[in-house]
């Protein structure tokens, strides 16, 4: 499904996780459009960051904790409020924990689900009323590659990624028929060159060798870079596309998934047992 393009020039745009990563390249790139940008972030220090980066482009800042509804739902009416309505929100906030799922704490197993998709949710439902009836709006959800395929060692972060994808998928048919000026994209990057591993945490012994053991391999092997993720948005939001694929690996892996949707994961775990082997 295409929407009519549209473009971003000019527009209000309410992203989170804006402190690095593809939220901070995606600050940048719109920025040089002339949008004006209410960002939000975990991190008082990263926001401040990429608030120094845009330097006069017109901007505000929130220091958020998406898991806290009443948080995004402030922010979001602040941001429209300051602004004068809105454009587009970005739910891009997110974290992993890494690890079996039977090592993995019930607590850390529930933070991800909280940041990775009740920040999601928070931010389409306290957005959507500042959306309805703009000339063009849009609604990003940003899951993953692992939204698409599942990952030993990703349970929880495979959780929510899938959980965003049905609900933005659900919410995309939803605005067809109730407003067809929201357009409803899921963002689904491979690999990219950013601290989300870093900044995960371990649990327990991953069930196998692979680059999420270390930041340092994850991000050698990551083929793109958050600039380069934010430019693909960016162009996907103004084409109309719903789904948008970021790196050669995630547009590999969603045409294997396709093909096979009931056998991929066993070409996936001969690949995972062939990586334990070479480790050993």
């Amino acid at each position: 499904m295409t929407y009519k393009p549209a473009k971003l020039d000019g527009r209000i745009v309410a992203i989170t996780g804006a402190g690095s990563g593809i939220g901070r390249a995606l600050a940048l790139n719109l920025a040089k459009k002339g949008c004006r940008l209410a960002l939000a972030d975990k991190d008082a220090d990263t926001l401040a960051e990429t608030s120094r980066m845009l330097g006069n482009a017109h901007h505000s800042t929130t220091v958020l904790d998406v898991s806290d509804d009443g948080g995004v739902h402030a922010w979001i009416d602040a941001a429209a409020a300051e602004f004068g309505g809105l454009d587009a929100v970005v739910n891009n906030a997110g974290l992993t924990v890494m690890g079996s799922f039977a090592d993995t704490p019930e607590a850390d197993f529930d933070r991800v689900m909280a940041v990775n998709f009740d920040g999601v949710v928070s931010g389409c439902r306290h957005a959507l009323p500042h959306l309805k009836g703009r000339e063009a709006a849009w609604i990003v959800n940003v899951s993953s590659v692992f939204g698409i395929m599942g990952y030993p060692g990703q349970t929880a972060y495979n959780a929510s990624k899938f959980a965003v994808r049905g609900l933005t998928e659900a919410l995309h048919l939803e605005m067809q028929v109730s407003n067809p000026e929201i357009r409803v994209v899921r963002v689904h990057p491979g690999g990219i060159k950013t601290n989300v591993v870093r900044n995960g945490k371990s649990v327990g012994a991953m069930p196998v060798a692979s680059a999420f053991d270390r930041a340092e391999e994850f991000e050698k092997n990551s083929p793109t870079t958050p600039e380069q993720a934010a430019q693909v948005i960016v162009d996907g939001m103004e084409k109309g596309r719903h789904k948008v694929l970021i790196g050669p690996d995630a547009k590999v892996i969603d045409l294997i998934v396709r093909l096979f949707p009931t056998t991929y994961f066993k070409q996936i775990g001969r690949f995972l047992s062939r990586q334990t082997q070479d480790a050993r």
